[in-house]
């Protein structure tokens, strides 16, 4: 607070000289600092760990045991670099978003302002203790939880803790909250409680340190316990026939080891790896930092969006939409605090006779108004008005602006103020009076709540007229609108005090204000229900208010033309249901996931709602930006925080920060999670087909008289190429089309549930009949059979990657189809270079054989593009979707294929 601002508080007694430095420096030893104990960052070592107990991370460290112990160096180090590469980069991503976060948290005010032995002086906000006398002014970020002692016009912001829009006005004796913000006014408060002990961190002690798995982890973990089973029974089942068919026992041990790493996908880690850091970078680039990597696919995973409203679906600005005097109703356009919009009247621009008294009403409002707009600094920068002092006062200034009046320092210049009656929370109203111009004459200017100027002993009105003021301000409210009257009067004398100029006045109208919806919200919500997700308001803010922006984007149906006590009860009508805090503390909703609008909650009612959803099996994203969404964001699914508005609980708590705070975003990484399952699912059809065809080969050659139909080096080579650069681009593969019109998968669904399992082997055993029809034919012909049967093997697992793309020619990723000419190519030296065709155990194959074993490329292509559809879900809702897909409510619309 500027010294100034300091000097014009009545002076304070004796207890408010506030502490002395010896003593705050004794209470801050034994409370501690004022701060909530932030989340200790993660040792480096922990996060290794963590990203080594992967279980596919164990197969694969598992894997390189069994490659040492057959002598496959190469291949060893591999694996090996797999697992390295996988776990840098998961512990980098952890910690560049953590940085991220960190700075972040640079937005928040770092200091208070505090009487210490009778003088005023600025410390860090983390020194304040309890006893210390606060002095705040406008701007000012509330240091603790503090009871307040003196006060002139305090208007505090209190949505961060309540959700509530409306700033409050408060008196001397109010408690004042840690986080809190001041718009309007001074005051002084005497510290009561700091740091895990404020209001602030006892909502933040809700949270939970325990980090449940996401969906892919239980998934990938499901797969992992499988295949090392797989592996394990492979490795009995090959070793045990080879013995019984009279082949070396060395010989056989080596074979069954190289099957048993072929039927695990080592670059499965790599390019899950890849996808989910791939969608964090393109998030990023669109103002979605991504705090864990796995989030980014729980994303895809949504099922439910709960989000707030204020500052989420909302501007987070107030905004004069409509105006009402008795000579008739105007509308206003334009958004925000910028003096930009028309005045309308049935639609049209008013004309003088409309506009005449709209503008007395924004005269009288502009003079009896103490906020200020501030233009922005840079106009080609984008930035945007900004409001200093109430938000409800600024929106009455950028009125009068549209309605071609001067602004308030022209106004005041030519009507000087005299005195004033500040707004309070018993009279809710604010009287100023002013020169009229003429000698002896007073203007007085009037605003406030409609019950505290509609009033017979402030209205020189007749009853009728009062009566049909009073109904329009109940039908406004009913729309969901904060609304203000404003009266006026001349005076031949100066009245004293101020308020004895609150009678005798003439009504100048109703001003209806809104914080209004986003431009994009009701796009946003669409596009959610659009692709399977089901979207759900919980706000503190009033009954009336949420319901009256839920019908506006679409949430709900209805006009919304519903009284407050209405609303107040939860009842149903066109509006919708709107469920209040009360009503779920209570337990008068039997089903909370059959309610789209909440309001009124609190911390602990947030967290009953999500839990409620997650109950039911759905995956849910919970938006928010304030101290009391932090419990909800940690525990749903996935938690949402907004960046440049978001308080430091909301955005630690979170696993999604919004950099832009706009809702879209959300959707954006929506479609990147879905991208990335997609492509991972992908990676398993084509890597664990490839398996299975390596292992088809081997327990059925023999029968058809191949009696090793593959050496140990051949199938690990063939398992680098086809696992090793072409797995791996993989990853990068963009959105299949219509990703977004297709509902979220099954919670419960298996990685490889909604038909991949049925495809993956039905190519397995594709790719085995091309590549053993190959080696059969070759060996009718005299031909290397076994170097033709090791490279239509590859071609068809090639031809394989190529047909499972979901936009066959996109030029999005030039990386795959690079890789799989570099895998051919490093295919055709097993055959035809020296020193791998010594080691490998290859023959050069002549134009007969390599145009029988290049056959299988084809083969595998077709055999995909023809699969992709085989499986997938019927109806509209699958539009470009080979995966399965589930409806908001968690019902498996593809069980009957699985």
């Amino acid at each position: 607070m500027s010294a100034a601002a300091e000097r014009a508080l009545p002076s304070a007694p004796g207890p408010m000289d506030g502490l002395t430095e010896a003593e705050a420096a004794r209470r801050l030893a034994d409370t501690g600092r004022n701060e909530v104990a932030a989340r200790r960052p993660a040792p480096l070592r922990t996060r290794i760990l963590a990203q080594l107990r992967d279980p596919l991370i164990l197969v694969l460290l598992g894997a390189v045991v069994l490659t040492l112990a057959i002598r496959d160096h190469p291949d060893a180090i591999v694996i090996a670099l797999v697992v390295v590469v996988n776990t840098t980069v998961g512990v980098v991503q952890e910690i560049r978003a953590d940085n991220a976060v960190a700075a972040l948290s640079a937005l928040s005010a770092p200091h208070a302002h505090v009487r210490r032995g009778g003088a005023g002086r600025s410390v860090p906000a983390t020194e304040v203790v309890p006893g210390d006398v606060l002095v705040l002014g406008e701007g000012d970020i509330v240091a603790a939880d503090a009871e307040l002692a003196e006060a002139s016009a305090l208007l505090l912001d209190e949505s961060m803790l309540t959700g509530e829009s409306v700033p409050v006005d408060k008196a001397a004796g109010a408690a004042l909250s840690a986080g809190t913000v001041v718009v309007r006014g001074r005051g002084v408060a005497s510290v009561t409680a700091t740091g895990a002990a404020s209001a602030l961190g006892r909502i933040a002690a809700l949270l939970d340190d325990r980090r449940e798995p996401t969906p892919l982890q239980r998934r990938l973990a499901s797969l992992g316990r499988v295949l090392a089973a797989v592996t394990l029974a492979l490795c009995v089942l090959v070793f045990a026939l080879g013995l019984v068919r009279g082949l070396p026992p060395g010989t056989m041990a080596v074979t069954a080891i190289s099957l048993a790493v072929a039927a695990v996908p080592e670059s499965l880690p790599a390019v899950v790896t890849l996808a989910l850091a791939l969608g964090a970078r393109r998030m990023v680039a669109r103002h979605a930092l991504v705090r864990r990597l796995p989030a980014v696919e729980t994303l895809g995973s949504v099922s439910v969006l709960a989000t707030d409203k204020t500052g989420t679906l909302t501007e987070g600005r107030m905004v004069v939409e409509r105006i009402w005097t008795p000579a008739g109703a105007v509308e206003l356009t334009g958004m925000g605090y910028e003096p930009e919009g028309e005045v309308l009247a049935g639609g049209r621009p008013a004309d003088a006779p409309a506009l005449d008294p709209v503008r007395e009403l924004l005269t009288v409002t502009s003079l009896c108004n103490d906020a200020a707009l501030r233009p922005p600094d840079d106009p080609e920068s984008g930035a945007r008005w900004t409001a200093l002092g109430d938000p409800m006062e600024a929106a009455l200034l950028t009125a009068a602006a549209k309605a071609g009046l001067p602004g308030r320092p022209e106004l005041a210049a030519d009507r000087p103020r005299t005195a004033e009656a500040p707004f309070d929370s018993l009279r809710k109203r604010m009287t100023t009076l002013h020169t009229d111009g003429r000698p002896g004459r007073v203007l007085v200017c009037l605003k406030g709540a409609p019950e505290a100027v509609l009033d017979p002993a402030v209205l020189d009105e007749p009853p009728d007229a009062l009566e049909h003021a009073r109904q329009e301000a109940a039908r406004l409210a009913g729309h969901g609108y904060r609304v203000l009257a404003a009266a006026s009067g001349v005076r031949d004398d100066v009245p004293d005090p101020v308020t004895a100029a609150e009678s005798r006045l003439t009504l100048r109208g109703l001003v209806a204000l809104h914080d209004p919806p986003r431009a994009t919200a009701a796009t946003t919500l669409a596009d959610c229900r659009a692709a399977g997700i089901t979207p759900v308001l919980i706000t503190g803010d009033h009954p009336a208010t949420a319901r009256a922006i839920a019908v506006r984007v679409g949430l709900v149906p209805g006009t919304g033309v519903r009284t407050p006590a209405d609303s107040e009860e939860g009842g149903t009508g066109d509006g919708g249901r709107v469920v209040t805090g009360a009503d779920v503390a209570e337990g008068r909703v039997a089903d909370l996931t059959a309610v789209r609008v909440f309001a009124r909650t609190d911390p602990q009612q947030k967290l009953e709602i999500v839990e409620a959803w997650r109950t039911r099996g759905a995956v849910t994203a919970m938006t928010g930006d304030g101290v009391n969404d932090g419990p909800a964001l940690h525990r749903a699914d996935i938690g949402v925080a907004m960046g440049a508005r978001g308080t430091e609980v909301a955005r630690q708590a979170a696993d999604l920060v919004l950099t832009d705070d706009e809702l879209s975003t959300v959707v954006t990484a929506v479609e990147e999670g879905r991208r990335v399952y997609d492509n991972i699912r992908r990676f398993l059809v084509y890597g664990m087909a490839g398996g299975a065809a390596e292992i088809l080969v081997m327990l059925t050659g023999p029968f058809l008289g191949l009696p090793l139909p593959l050496r140990a080096g051949q199938i690990l080579w063939i398992n680098l190429l086809t696992h090793g650069l072409t797995g791996v681009a993989m990853g990068a593969e963009p959105a299949a089309p219509g990703t977004m019109r297709r509902p979220p998968r099954p919670p419960s669904q298996h990685i490889l549930g909604g038909g991949a399992w049925q495809r993956l082997l039905l190519l397995g055993v594709l790719v085995t009949a091309a590549s053993l029809g190959a080696a059969l034919a070759a060996r009718g012909l005299g031909l290397a059979w076994q170097s033709v049967l090791f490279t239509a093997l590859l071609a068809a697992q090639l031809g394989v990657v190529l047909g499972l793309r979901a936009r066959l020619l996109t030029r999005q990723n030039p990386f795959l189809p690079l890789a799989v000419l570099a895998s051919a190519l490093l295919g055709a030296a097993a055959l035809y270079v020296p020193f791998l065709r010594s080691v490998l155990e290859t023959e050069a194959l002549g134009a007969a054989g390599l145009g029988l074993a290049a056959l299988g490329g084809p083969v595998g292509f077709f055999a995909a593009r023809l699969l992709r559809t085989a499986f997938r879900p019927s109806g509209p809702e699958a539009a470009g979707a080979p995966e399965g897909s589930v409806d908001p409510a968690g019902r498996d619309r593809t069980s009957a294929l699985r």
